[in-house]
Order: structure tokens, then sequence, then C-alpha cells
């Protein structure tokens, strides 16, 4: 089955045409440009690279898969509308996916800097996952084995470090962990730094199989955006 996957949670914007079979997912084509400031820019072009590189016309598509975040509000909606309008255009199911999940998955895999090294070196044990979620927080979640630990969350990273002191973390993986490395107090790996494409259809392949009906892709932003309505309006003195 033909699956367009996407994802703007973080700066990477991803898009990426796979193929979900009962054996697993292969990617046909893929496309990854990181720009914090561009993903509205970015991404249809991307959809459009990715399914003219494989030789696929949208109308031959089984499904969208989205990652639903954590993210950063405006980014992350631009990944999401575009998935649900394809799916809504083309009668298409989508499916969502906690892009924090996909990272982990990702690391799991054996992706990154231990890859090749036999018996998946390096990826035993509890992992943190994290991205970058601005105003020097981290958006973040544990993870043993793939399998979530914690709920995703969003901190700053000392709080981070104090909050998954017990939890028997070995290593951290992703752009945020990178960038407060010092103050988590974890070795980190060097790849995944974004949510992989391969990933985030894995998690989706048993919904896609099954053909099982369209979701709603609920963004997850975990806080409120920086600009919100006024609670009502100031009254006027005379």
């Amino acid at each position: 089955m033909l699956v367009l996957v996407v994802d703007s949670s973080t700066p990477a914007v991803t898009a990426a045409l796979v193929e979900v079979a009962d054996h697993g997912v292969a990617v046909r084509a893929e496309r990854q440009a990181v720009d914090a400031k561009a993903h509205g820019e970015l991404l249809a072009p991307a959809v459009v690279e990715v399914l003219g590189e494989a030789g696929v016309q949208p109308r031959d598509l089984d499904a969208v898969v989205a990652g639903v975040g954590p993210g950063p509000f405006t980014g992350l909606r631009v990944g999401l509308v575009t998935a649900a309008s394809m799916g809504q255009t083309l009668g298409i199911p989508t499916y969502g996916v906690c892009s924090l999940d996909a990272l982990a998955q990702g690391d799991d895999a054996g992706q990154g800097d231990n890859a090749g090294q036999g018996d998946n070196a390096g990826r035993k044990g509890r992992v943190l996952a994290a991205t970058d979620a601005r105003r020097k927080e981290i958006y973040w979640a544990v993870y043993d084995g793939g399998v979530p630990v914690t709920e995703p969350d969003v901190d700053l990273p000392a709080a981070v470090a104090e909050r998954i002191a017990g939890l028997g973390v070995t290593a951290a993986v992703g752009e945020g962990a990178h960038k407060y490395a010092d103050v988590l107090g974890l070795p980190v790996r060097d790849e995944p730094r974004y949510p992989p494409a391969v990933a985030l259809a894995e998690l989706a392949a048993q919904r896609v199989l099954a053909k099982g009906p369209g979701e709603r892709l609920t963004p997850l932003y975990l806080r409120r955006p920086d600009a919100v309505a006024a609670a009502g309006r100031k009254p006027v003195l005379r």
C-alpha cells in the first residue's frame, strides 16, 4: 500500500512516499529540509517531489500518515492541515503518530551512530527522546525498547533531568537532547535528530494494513500558542 508520510513537528520538514506491506515498510522517496521558519513554503513542494520521483499520482495513495507532535503551534499545524486536506480531497484515511514515538522507534531500530555494530549495539536500556520546544524548553518522553514509559510533556531541561533521575535512562536522542546535552547529563546519540519518516510509517503500519477508519489529526501542542484571542473586551472608560 502506498502511503504519504509528513511531519512538521520540528525544524525538519519531512515528506516521504513509503510502501507498507506485511513484510515491512520501504521508503520509495523522501525529502527532509531543516528550516524552522519555512514549514509552509517547504512541505507542499516536498510532497510534489516525492510523488514525482516515484512516478506516483495522488490518486494512487492509499493513506496519509502524519506526525501529530508535540511541536510548536505554527509549524505543527502546517503538516496536519496538509495531511488532513489531502485525505479529505482524495477520500483516503489519515493516521496520526506521536512524533516523539517516531524518534524512539528510529533509535530502537538502530538508526544512527551505533547502527551496524552488531546486536543493536548501544540501543539497550531506556532512552529520552527530546525535541526543541523553544522558550528554552524541550518536548520529551522516556521509552524502553520503543515503548513509552512516560507521557509526552514539555519542561525546562533542568526539570526534565530531575524528573528522569530515577527512571534508569541511559541515553538521549533528538535535536532537543543535542541542544541541552550539558544540562540533561546523558550520552546523546548522533541520530535520529528528527522523527524519521520510516518510523512514522512503521508505527501506523498495522492501521494502514487493516484499512482502519481514518483518524482526526489532533495536534499535540502541550501548551497554548504564543498568540491567543483576548478573553473579552475591556470596558471603555468615559
